[in-house]
């Protein structure tokens, strides 16, 4: 018993699950029943919809356990622990069988991800037991030259991940040739589109090879000082981000004199974000960080030019960061064998949404939408149809259902009127309204706006207005070509990204699924019986009894019937609650 070792998953999504609940109680027996065994923690591993996750690693090999509450590790640690039995029914993962989650992790490459979930993220130790801080060692010790270090960050043909897909190796060389005797590198972890959570997940579960590829790129460059823009809001990843740098500073990885060369002075500093999604921009981030408020400026000359303090600054993504390390070690022909040409490498996605394997997951560039939404996502939940994906987050788009073939590369999600974004994918089916998605995500970007660029200001209040207006079955003929108008006005003149990106989602949709719109205002009809106020309720007398449970229940009065008489809902008085639909047991009361 002693070789075995019990790992519980507590990022975020496992502490909210309840895994702290799960580890105390490990702790308890252990204590109680004298058990001889280790116990670890770890971060998310990216099956976030079977969390909580525990891990048992003995001499027969690993067996992860899902939804695990604290009356199951109970019955895990007897028949497993005491025992030698693992329970199969309870295991999503195994080397010794297969499980029903099989094509879920084999279709997935960890590179980003390699080591979320397989160390204690708290200890640099384990982080140095699986290469960590080897590439830099690697560099330093070699004496590569920094154009050599880039010339590999180029060859691997990694592009930035957190949006716009630019060059990494180009944004380093741009920043290296500028001259100045102050460099910074900034690490955006400022992740704020409405269902991604990819950079809080990998500072939760790995945050040393975000430092480790910040220290590499301030080699390459000539950079003296780091920052890593986190928002306020991921307590835990930045509770871990600010032991790791203490520690990494401790064993002299961070600090003056690095690895033994002379002038190779570097340090990182957390800075805490607001929550502004506007300070995602990257010139808005830079002006936040000089303690400026959030806007974005205009462009040239770029950051790698004049950034923070009009010093050369390299900024990229965590995700981007991450993978500089593996690349370094494993060389830039490891890295580009994956995916396809002009998009090489890996991509983390979240998936979110209407999905039923809900979470992160890590796959080649080039593989289709359908492939992630069915072979790693599991499929719809309750098998409904599969409608849209939004990819790219509020400044991305709408992708229907018949273009799921779409290869998951820049310039292919690009041609659909979305964009690849940092890698947020919200999956909707067939009750989703895409008029009240579009609604959803343009009220955030408006909510979002800094307000420099008049028309981001007002032209996306307009906008949403109008879309609020057609939801609410006041919508009129004009209305669409206003909406089109505004979103051509609104990325001709705004100055940055989330002005120029606002209309997205409503031209998406607008392009494929104009019927809604066109149902929403011609016909007051919502197609997907999702906009309240274009909702009537009816009684189907035929499967009426006259319990008199709706009429009872109605708030408004607006149902009349006696007992074993059919009953009927006066529109005018109906308010659309939903309670008859709901309360209803014999499936009387029809929606249209």
């Amino acid at each position: 018993m002693e070789s075995i070792k019990i790992t519980v998953g507590l990022g975020s999504c496992g502490i909210a699950a309840g895994a702290g609940k799960v580890f105390d109680e490990i702790v308890r027996i252990k204590e109680a029943d004298n058990l001889k065994f280790d116990l670890a923690k770890t971060s998310c591993i990216g099956m976030c919809f079977r969390e909580p996750l525990v891990e048992i690693k003995d001499e027969t090999g690993s067996y992860l356990y899902g939804d695990v509450d604290v009356k199951k590790i109970d019955e895990i640690i007897e028949k497993h622990i005491v025992n030698f039995s693992p329970i199969k029914e309870y295991i999503v993962k195994s080397d010794q069988f297969d499980t029903p989650y099989k094509e879920y992790f084999d279709a997935q490459v960890k590179i980003t991800l390699r080591n979320c979930g397989n160390i204690d993220p708290e200890h640099i130790t384990e982080y140095e037991n699986r290469q960590g801080y080897k590439a830099i060692r690697k560099i330093t010790s070699e004496k590569t030259p920094p154009e050599d270090v880039i010339k590999s960050v180029l060859d691997s043909g990694i592009r930035g991940r957190g949006g716009a897909g630019f060059s990494t190796g180009m944004k380093w060389n741009f920043a290296r040739n500028s001259k100045s005797d102050e460099k910074y590198v900034v690490c955006n972890a400022d992740e704020g589109d409405p269902g991604a959570f990819m950079d809080r997940s990998v500072l939760e579960g790995d945050p040393h090879s975000v430092l480790e590829g910040m220290i590499i790129c301030a080699y390459a460059i000539g950079a003296t000082h780091g920052y890593i823009y986190c928002r306020a809001e991921y307590p835990l990843a930045v509770k871990r981000l600010n032991l790791a740098i203490n520690q990494a500073r401790e064993k002299k990885y961070l600090g003056n004199n690095l690895f033994g060369i002379e002038g190779f002075n570097f340090d990182i500093i957390v800075k805490e974000g607001a929550g502004a999604f506007v300070c995602g921009e990257e010139t808005a981030l830079m002006a936040s960080i000089e303690g400026q408020r959030g806007m974005p400026r205009k462009r040239p000359p770029f950051p790698a030019v004049k950034g923070l303090w009009k010093k050369p600054t390299n900024i990229n993504n965590v995700e981007t960061y991450a993978n500089i390390p593996w690349i370094i070690l494993n060389g830039p022909a490891a890295y580009s064998q994956y995916g396809k040409e002009k998009n090489r490498g890996t991509k983390v996605f979240a998936l979110t949404g209407k999905i039923k394997n809900g979470g992160l997951v890590e796959v080649p560039m080039g593989i289709t939408i359908r492939d992630i939404i069915y072979k790693l996502g599991g499929g719809i939940i309750n098998d409904k149809k599969f409608k849209a994906v939004q990819l790219g987050g509020p400044s991305g788009g709408c992708i229907p259902e018949y273009l799921a073939d779409t290869s998951i590369d820049y310039e292919s999600v690009t041609a659909t009127g979305a964009i690849m974004g940092s890698g947020g994918m919200v999956v909707m089916d067939e009750t989703t309204c895409m008029v009240d998605v579009a609604r959803f995500f343009l009220d955030f970007t408006q909510k979002e706006s800094c307000g420099k660029c008049t028309f981001c200001r007002i032209g996306t209040k307009r906008m949403l207005e109008i879309l609020t207006r057609i939801t609410q079955g006041e919508g009129k003929e004009e209305d669409i070509p206003a909406l089109e108008e505004l979103a051509q006005q609104i990325k001709d003149a705004t100055l940055c990204g989330l002005g120029n990106s606002a209309p997205n989602p409503v031209l998406t949709t607008l392009k494929y699924f104009r019927n809604e719109y066109e149902a929403h205002i011609r016909d007051k009809k919502c197609p997907s019986l999702y906009c309240k106020k274009l909702l009537t309720y009816e009684v189907i007398p035929d499967k009426c009894t006259g319990c008199v449970v709706c009429k009872r229940g109605c708030p408004v009065g607006a149902i009349d019937g006696d007992k074993k008489i059919v009953h009927f809902i006066h529109q005018e008085l109906c308010t659309k609650c939903g309670d008859c639909y709901s309360k209803c047991k014999f499936d009387a009361i029809k929606i249209s």
